[in-house]
């Protein structure tokens, strides 16, 4: 029997911010509630340990310890 389970999951607009990389945080997370409000943008202050479960609503931008952001953002 086929897995009911999605394969991917896809969330509606946009889901990765490539053109953030090397900005400051702040606007980076700016950036992105303003081009989706639904967006929960999460900025941690150190290297978290993130969630095991994928969500829509959820974006985390992570920084170096001059603020800056060091990976693409993306939904998750």
């Amino acid at each position: 029997m086929a897995s009911e389970c999605p394969t991917e999951i896809i969330c509606p607009g946009k889901s990765s911010w490539p053109e953030l990389v090397g900005t400051c945080g702040e606007v980076a997370a700016k950036t992105i509630e303003e081009e989706n409000s639904v967006y929960a943008v999460i900025v941690p202050q150190s290297q978290p340990v993130l969630p095991a479960n994928f969500n829509c609503g959820r974006v985390f931008v992570f920084i170096n310890e001059k603020g800056i952001v060091t990976r693409v953002p993306r939904v998750g």
